[in-house]
């Protein structure tokens, strides 16, 4: 991650804490250096959810700035499963959506309790009712999530036809509407080179978001890319994903103008307040991605999916389950075990055609 991108994410993340309480502060600064800007980003906002909720239903303080670390002391187990309640019924958190709070909320006090201290060297809190509250049991075997992400995936010839939409089709189908049309013309070679980009690696989305000029290697097909726990790692790109990064690249600077400094790969249209970052955010691409899937007839694929897709594709041509591991930045390599069930089914689909 650059050192502008840096800068923006920890603007964001000095935005959030200072509508939060001073211990909040203390703690991100204490993870800076062990988590990456986008984990801290979302635990920013995670902690604000939490203590918005204390002051709306615990009415322990007129504002969540406000909440102190007595409030946070008092807090009861029945307490915390209110708040777990809550995620799930009133804002419809997913289970693993909420166990990501609950591991945000488990860690700031965790710091609380076991590391920060006062002058007089006592922690900040005595009792931690975190510590006594689990995750949620999410039992899903491999099978299950191969069986659950299945049928969202691009399978065969579908990797280029859908390509082939982002690039021409989707221009074609909205020649007649003007503006969607001169739109799609302008960042045609933009979007083709980041749908490809995914299909042909894999990468996560916040890895191509995060991608500059100076990350490419044109001569060896690789892009280098700052995985999860800040892990640099060179990962490499299809042909047909080199070709399309040349097509854009050719065009990049004419069209859309970047200033001296801005290296980002891939960048909006130049309109907006300058001096503001023009890099692509995450939800700028995930937008894209939303765009042409459904237009294509298929609402279901994202930027994930993508990469799920990327992942089928590489273990039914290779069956080389380390290298995929390597290829998408799995630490462990059971995560990477799923996709051995996703093309075991289609294994079984097509001896099973064989009878018809």
């Amino acid at each position: 991650m650059d050192k502008q991108t840096k800068f923006h994410y920890m603007k964001r993340i000095d935005e959030k804490l200072s509508d939060l309480p001073w211990y909040v502060t203390e703690y991100i600064d204490s993870r800076k250096r062990k988590l990456s800007h986008t984990t801290l980003l979302n635990y920013t906002h995670d902690f604000i959810i939490f203590f918005d909720w204390m002051v709306m239903d615990c009415f322990v303080a007129d504002h969540r700035k406000n909440v102190s670390l007595d409030a946070l002391e008092k807090l009861t187990v029945r307490d915390i499963e209110n708040f777990l309640t809550y995620l799930e019924y009133q804002t419809g958190n997913s289970r693993i959506t909420i166990n990501r709070k609950i591991s945000a909320l488990k860690s700031l006090f965790d710091y609380l309790q076991n590391k920060a201290e006062t002058t007089d060297l006592k922690p900040y809190l005595l009792r931690n009712v975190m510590a006594k509250v689990e995750l949620n049991s999410i039992k899903e075997s491999q099978e299950t999530v191969a069986n659950r992400i299945g049928g969202t995936l691009l399978r065969d010839d579908d990797f280029d036809s859908f390509r082939e939409f982002v690039s021409h089709g989707y221009g074609q189908k909205y020649k007649d509407n003007k503006r969607m049309h001169r739109f799609h013309q302008h960042n045609r070679e933009r979007d083709t080179a980041i749908i490809s980009l995914i299909l042909g690696s894999g990468l996560r989305l916040s890895e191509v978001a995060g991608c500059n000029l100076e990350d490419l290697d044109l001569k060896n097909n690789l892009i280098r890319v700052t995985r999860k726990g800040n892990k640099e790692q060179f990962v490499y790109f299809s042909d047909q994903a080199f070709i399309d990064i040349m097509e854009y690249i050719k065009i990049r600077e004419a069209r859309y103008k970047p200033g001296k400094s801005e290296t980002f790969l891939f960048l909006p249209a130049d309109v907006g307040r300058k001096g503001k970052s023009r890099r692509f955010t995450q939800r700028s691409i995930e937008k894209i991605v939303e765009k042409y899937a459904k237009s294509y007839g298929k609402p279901t694929l994202s930027v994930h999916t993508l990469r799920h897709s990327f992942a089928t594709r590489y273990h039914k041509e290779n069956n080389d389950v380390p290298k995929l591991r390597n290829q998408l930045g799995h630490s462990s390599i059971q995560t990477t075990m799923i996709y051995t069930h996703l093309t075991n089914d289609e294994m079984k689909e097509a001896i099973n055609r064989m009878d018809n």
